[in-house]
């Protein structure tokens, strides 16, 4: 009498994520370009730390040797690239980072259903009604985020739309990542390390040191963020 076992084989589960990243584009001169990143590291030393970054050359056309060149520059500045856009993959060799394309989180399925439910509408604000501490990281890019307490020392909030602080802002707080022009942060007391708004930021030590410990507000007019007292 023979036994015959048949070996289960065991599917490998794959799901796709997507991380929040600083996108860099450089620009002509790239020494005068590398000058502003230095400028930026000066001010806050650790602003790039355990950050992703992307190098988006769309709007350059650099030779091989000079891609390799560009990031091996960043990389003694500490700035780890994750990946490359905006270029033909033959000028990227083994040994650069890939080369990247845009996309959303996802979960790898092997079939689709015969009949796709209704999506449902996507909440337009998030609710956070404990504090957010240090080293917490809160991404909502669909709009709105409110903290009820307050924000820690090396926390970060990131949102689509504005970002509000009913206590003590001490992170990073980046509002309208999407392109939200008219997003805006407010905070009952604020000590941040950093704010930004559409892209354009602030370091703790650009901050007038006349609105610490007070409730204020930041926006965008033009190209420039401006600070003021909340009333």
């Amino acid at each position: 009498m023979h036994a015959t076992a048949e070996a289960t084989r065991q599917l490998v589960r794959m799901r796709g994520r997507s991380y929040v990243a600083f996108v860099f584009t450089p620009e002509i001169p790239i020494l005068g370009w590398l000058a502003e990143i230095d400028a930026t590291l000066a001010r806050s030393p650790g602003f790039f730390v355990g950050k992703p970054v992307v190098l988006d050359l769309s709007a350059l056309d650099l030779s091989r040797a000079a891609i390799t060149h560009l990031v091996g520059n960043l990389e003694e500045r500490n700035i780890r690239v994750l990946g490359i856009e905006g270029v033909d993959a033959e000028k990227l060799t083994t040994s650069m980072p890939p080369l990247l394309t845009g996309g959303r989180s996802c979960v790898i399925t092997r079939t689709e259903p015969a009949e796709k439910p209704e999506p449902k509408p996507k909440p337009n604000s998030l609710l956070l009604e404990s504090p957010v501490r240090s080293g917490q990281s809160i991404v909502f890019t669909d709009g709105d985020v409110t903290v009820l307490g307050s924000v820690g020392s090396g926390a970060e909030i990131v949102a689509g739309g504005s970002i509000h602080v009913y206590g003590t802002l001490r992170g990073r707080a980046m509002a309208g990542v999407n392109g939200n022009s008219s997003a805006r942060i407010y905070c009952q007391k604020i000590e941040a390390e950093l704010l930004a708004i559409d892209g354009y930021y602030q370091t703790a030590e650009e901050i007038d040191a006349s609105l610490r410990n007070r409730p204020a507000q930041a926006w965008l007019q033009g190209a420039t963020m401006k600070i003021t007292p909340l009333n």
